[in-house]
């Protein structure tokens, strides 16, 4: 055999191994993301329905979650100068997964507080070094590179959705609305059961302890924009996913087509990066996340503006294809107006902006739902936020500062 064609059979095999981490790493966002943060709306209205929650309370569960979420990331950026990105991503999806099975065994609301805050608190520790690790993949290719990130956002989440959105609501319709502990015990265990495939792939990687950066200024006042709708997008975009499940349950549509609309959304996730990349390279203004969250608040109203089930399989759809995308368009907007060395810290500061808005969705879309009788009027307030969000987003202007 030539050598040539023995060096490009080479290269094709290294890249087969690396596709192959990347799933195990995607594996680990299907447990931090599309089982601990997203899972819960699908079990929302069984558990509300036992425990005679109010729409405030259930909200605050996942208000909790992002408390977690918070206290996770602010974690996060304090280790990761001492322990291997590695360690952190396989202790966080270990960590997650055994807070997730837990969950199915108090109902009382402070263990229930207690799990949700838990796991926001561990998936945050193996989301955010697991994006490291899936950035060191394909060294030298900036394309492949670029899609490994993309597919480790949303591939990951988007089949967690895929699994719990086949899985959940019809085991509940055949059980009864009593069987949401073993809801939760069965995602805990499928979440242990994923652990090893992403901890193996996580133990692959040699990904350098992060160094203390030098301080950089960022140009926050003619990032507002930006800023602005990234904060609205942490607001609106977490109440659909809470409540979405709920209002179609109130509604007397069947698990079937609950399913549907779940199993619609994460594939659509899943499909995002690939109609989103050619935005993202066009546009070095906030164009691509004022498109973004025109699209998720479009989603969100749907359901409301045209209660069937086409309405709701439009819904998914639209909603899918732009949720995950938000963190590429900030990405993406940081990388073509800020200078390397400000990459860093401007995604942490968007990271936090993100993380500290998505509190405050869940239980205020609760109480307003609470003081309208209907969680449909939260469902408009929540599209009404992420376009005001869009505004500020198509007000940002290239920063011109490389």
């Amino acid at each position: 055999m030539p050598r040539s064609a023995a060096a490009v059979m080479g290269a094709e095999a290294g890249h087969g191994r690396q596709w192959l981490i990347l799933t195990g790493l995607a594996l680990g966002v299907c447990v931090t993301n599309g089982f601990a943060r997203f899972a819960y709306g699908l079990v929302l209205p069984a558990m509300k329905a036992q425990l005679g929650w109010s729409y405030a309370q259930s909200g605050w569960l996942n208000t909790a979650n992002a408390l977690g979420y918070v206290a996770g990331a602010l974690l996060t950026m304090a280790l990761i100068r001492r322990v291997s990105p590695a360690r952190l991503f396989s202790a966080g999806a270990v960590l997650t997964a055994l807070a997730l099975l837990a969950t199915g065994f108090d109902e009382a609301m402070w263990a229930q507080t207690l799990w949700r805050v838990a796991a926001g608190l561990f998936g945050a520790l193996s989301f955010v070094t697991g994006g490291a690790l899936a950035a060191a993949l394909f060294p030298g290719d900036g394309r492949r590179n670029a899609l490994a990130i993309a597919l480790y956002f949303g591939g990951g989440g988007g089949l967690g959705i895929v699994l719990a959105g086949a899985g959940v609501p019809l085991m509940l319709d055949h059980w009864g609305g009593e069987s949401w502990r073993w809801a939760w015990i069965g995602i805990g265990l499928l979440s242990l059961a994923i652990c090893p495939i992403a901890v193996w792939a996580a133990e692959q990687l040699r990904v350098p302890r992060a160094r203390a950066p030098a301080p950089v200024r960022l140009p926050l006042r003619r990032m507002l924009g930006e800023i602005g709708g990234y904060a609205g997008f942490g607001l609106g975009y977490i109440v659909y996913l809470t409540f979405l499940s709920a209002w179609m349950t109130e509604r007397d549509f069947g698990a079937g087509t609950i399913a549907l609309t779940w199993v619609l959304l994460g594939s659509c996730i899943t499909l995002s990066p690939f109609v989103w990349r050619g935005v993202f390279a066009r546009f070095a203004s906030g164009v691509p996340l004022a498109m973004i969250l025109t699209g998720i608040a479009a989603g969100s109203s749907l359901p409301v503006l045209w209660p069937s089930t086409a309405g709701l399989i439009v819904s998914s759809m639209v909603f899918g294809i732009c949720v995950f995308m938000a963190p590429g368009a900030v990405t993406s907007f940081a990388r073509q107006n800020l200078a390397p060395e400000a990459w860093g810290p401007a995604i942490s500061f968007f990271t936090l902006v993100f993380a500290v808005s998505q509190t405050l969705g869940p239980v205020g879309a609760g109480l307003i739902g609470d003081l309208a009788g209907g969680i449909g009027t939260s469902l408009l307030v929540a599209a009404g936020l992420l376009m005001t969000g869009a505004v500020c987003a198509l007000l940002q202007r290239p920063l011109e500062t490389r």
